[in-house]
């Protein structure tokens, strides 16, 4: 039962390792984008916030999904 324990362990770490990482890095450069965007037009700039924001929130749910998995697969031990 202790081998069953740990991968199920490792596979939470995965998770949250996996679904963390990718949407940060996404975030990061999605956030540089805008920044940029706005910069060369200032005009814009309140529809790119805008759609800078959506994006993000999407992003986060990814960590959430990956937070809520590794959850699941803890209340299995």
């Amino acid at each position: 039962m202790a081998t069953g324990a740990g991968l199920i362990a490792i596979a939470a770490a995965l998770a949250i390792c996996i679904s963390t990482i990718a949407p940060g890095l996404g975030q990061g450069i999605a956030a540089g984008k805008a920044l940029e965007g706005m910069a060369r037009q200032p005009e814009a700039a309140g529809e790119i916030r805008t759609s800078m924001i959506l994006a993000l929130a999407f992003m986060e749910a990814l960590t959430i999904y990956g937070l809520l998995i590794a959850f699941m697969l803890l209340g299995k031990f």
